[in-house]
């Protein structure tokens, strides 16, 4: 059986919850299974530029298609962001239509300019953590020796979330 790939999904430009849950549909063209969606989160902006709008976010679990590698999935993430609006970054963190990142690619560990997994800062963020803990409490991503609700519980950042 093969091992989910997870990623976050997070909006804080035009309507975000209809942005959300059209890129839930695009995703599930990319599994060989349903997906599995948490709910929908209103975060608080993290390290973006003042006055940034609060941003929805969730994860989805999808189980990679036969011949999937981390970096083409990546790439198809990419595509559907500049498909919903995504344009060019030029300030880092600044407000989008859609984000995807992943965030771990089965027990797959990549340390490049590209692509680094998991997703290099998942663990210290709130607004990763609780969707993901929604979908896979007891999921153990690569380099860690504890579950993704175990990392939640241990977190201490000063985010907001609340589920909509």
């Amino acid at each position: 059986m093969s091992k989910p790939a997870y990623i976050a999904l997070g909006s804080n430009l035009g309507d975000p919850v209809a942005t959300l849950q059209s890129a839930f549909a695009e995703l599930k063209t990319l599994s060989r299974k349903p997906i599995q969606q948490s709910s929908l989160w209103r975060s608080t902006p993290v390290d973006c530029p003042p006055d940034s709008p609060d941003f929805i976010n969730a994860a989805a679990a999808l189980t990679p298609l036969d011949g999937e590698t981390p970096e083409s999935l990546l790439e198809k993430l990419q595509a559907l962001e500049v498909q919903f609006g995504r344009q060019p970054k030029v300030v880092m963190n600044e407000p989008r239509p859609l984000d995807l990142d992943l965030i771990a690619f089965g027990d797959e560990q990549r340390q490049g300019a590209q692509l680094t997994l998991p997703h290099p800062r998942f663990q210290e963020r709130r607004f990763v953590l609780e969707p993901l803990a929604e979908i896979a409490p007891e999921a153990i991503l690569p380099g860690q020796s504890v579950t993704v609700a175990e990392l939640l519980a241990r977190l201490e950042a000063d985010e907001t979330l609340t589920r909509l």
